[in-house]
């Protein structure tokens, strides 16, 4: 269920029965030769959509810009800062909490945002406490990669072993096909790829990583690895949200 697809009165029926929402975060930023720019932001929705439908939950609106800073030189890529981010989120969680919603399940699609979302929690927290808004003390929030989850890294080293990489990866450019079968792309990968330099500025991220892979060879994703994916990850995040939901 799409919260931007109900009327409020509809919203107001399902917050009588639970208290909890899904909230895809991802980005809008360069993922090599043969990746989309919004590579991030489509697999945590579509694999939102997926848990929502599952576990009979209303799934948010989808934050698809977030902190991206490093991949600024190459053209496309959209960012925030960490601190906007992490207001964005504060302002997002205080209007649901407003509204009754107590349980925020996160499913990230990009590292990037992962320090900024933390910081957003803890931020947000002491903000609707700080506002004396009713059920304040009991919001919680959880954050899921759906590409760390234990299944979906298994998975991924069984297709790709040591060429998943770390960027551009075959798992989520795979995802990408599945779910925009008539959007592959296809371009000339160089050899070898790039990988195990830190990550610092723009200009450095460019200068080390030329063609924006991080030891990734995207070329080995099919849109039926994408579906593997797809599967595996609506199932495992389905459970955890669950669980996060009741408590366990």
């Amino acid at each position: 269920m799409q919260l931007q697809l109900q009327t409020w009165p509809e919203v107001e029926a399902y917050l009588r029965s639970s208290q909890g929402i899904i909230v895809p975060t991802g980005s809008t930023e360069q993922h090599g030769p043969t990746g989309l720019i919004g590579t991030d932001a489509i697999c945590a929705e579509a694999i939102a959509h997926g848990v929502g439908d599952t576990a009979n939950a209303l799934v948010a609106p989808t934050i698809n810009v977030g902190m991206a800073l490093h991949h600024m030189e190459f053209p496309g890529s959209i960012s925030l800062k960490p601190t906007t981010l992490i207001l964005v989120v504060q302002d997002y969680l205080t209007s649901l909490v407003k509204a009754g919603f107590r349980r925020f399940f996160f499913i990230n699609g990009h590292g990037g945002n992962i320090a900024s979302l933390k910081a957003a929690f803890a931020q947000t927290y002491a903000h609707v406490t700080e506002l004396g808004l009713e059920g304040g003390d009991r919001v919680q929030c959880h954050l899921a990669n759906w590409y760390m989850g234990s299944q979906v890294q298994s998975l991924a080293r069984q297709l790709y072993g040591n060429q998943e990489g770390s960027h551009a990866t075959p798992s989520e450019v795979a995802l990408t096909q599945y779910v925009y079968p008539d959007s592959i792309k296809q371009a000339p990968l160089s050899s070898p790829v790039a990988s195990g330099y830190p990550i610092y500025s723009a200009v450095d991220f460019r200068r080390c990583y030329p063609d924006g892979r991080m030891g990734s060879n995207p070329a080995l994703a099919t849109p039926e690895h994408g579906k593997r994916f797809y599967d595996t990850a609506v199932k495992e995040l389905s459970q955890s949200y669950l669980k996060f939901l009741h408590g366990a």
